[in-house]
């Protein structure tokens, strides 16, 4: 299992770093680089029908899972309290 740094700012910076979820709550967005290393960017915007993020003021949460369909890694994960627990990888079989 991974462990996430978590980054409140008020802008996503161009460059980010593995293993960040980068917060902007005045844009309703959380950033961060998937977790398989592929280097894609994956956006997650924060709205009652996309994702919802919950901080207990010392770790963060986002629900529900995370699936990269669109990527080549079809990677999927949750982030729970700042830890990746990851999924089996998506099949369309």
């Amino acid at each position: 299992m991974k462990t996430l740094l978590h980054k409140f700012v008020e802008f996503i910076p161009e460059s980010i770093e593995e293993e960040t979820l980068y917060i902007s709550i005045e844009f309703k967005t959380a950033v961060h680089n998937c977790i398989c290393g592929c280097g894609n960017k994956v956006v997650t915007p924060l709205t009652p029908t996309d994702w919802q993020l919950s901080f207990d003021g010392k770790s963060v949460s986002l629900y529900p899972s995370i699936g990269n369909w669109t990527f080549p890694c079809k990677s999927h994960y949750w982030i729970t309290n700042n830890v990746v627990k990851l999924a089996r990888r998506w099949s369309e079989i």
